[in-house]
């Protein structure tokens, strides 16, 4: 942007972020909820290059911790037709899960008699 056309720094740039989420937005890219960005690339990978991805991207995987966040992820699930890792793992418990760090998880809206590992929690 030159010169002053949309006022001080902070201005451009907030315009800037505005313009690109925009973009992404249009191609199913971006959702929001709760003050967080979901963002995906729309490429297949496995859990742990999805963790790497997350990461590099200065971000984290995904964990819902509200039905709002329940619903951005899978915005991304129905759009793009495929599932979506989370970030949770199965805890020593079997049936059981945390979070990746070990913490126990706040909120949950699995399947009745899921989380059975057979893909349709």
């Amino acid at each position: 942007l030159a010169g002053n056309e949309h006022g001080d720094p902070i201005h451009q740039l907030e315009y800037r972020i505005s313009r690109l989420e925009g973009v992404l937005r249009l191609n199913k890219m971006i959702t929001e909820s709760g003050g967080k960005i979901f963002a995906t690339n729309g490429k297949k990978a496995d859990f742990d290059g999805t963790v790497e991805k997350c990461k590099e991207a200065g971000g984290s995987i995904a964990t819902p911790r509200s039905p709002g966040e329940n619903d951005a992820i899978l915005y991304f699930v129905k759009y793009f037709n495929t599932y979506a890792y989370l970030g949770i793992k199965q805890s020593l418990i079997p049936g059981r899960f945390q979070l990746l760090n070990g913490a126990q998880l706040s909120y949950t809206n699995w399947y009745s008699n899921e989380p059975s590992g057979k893909g349709e929690e």
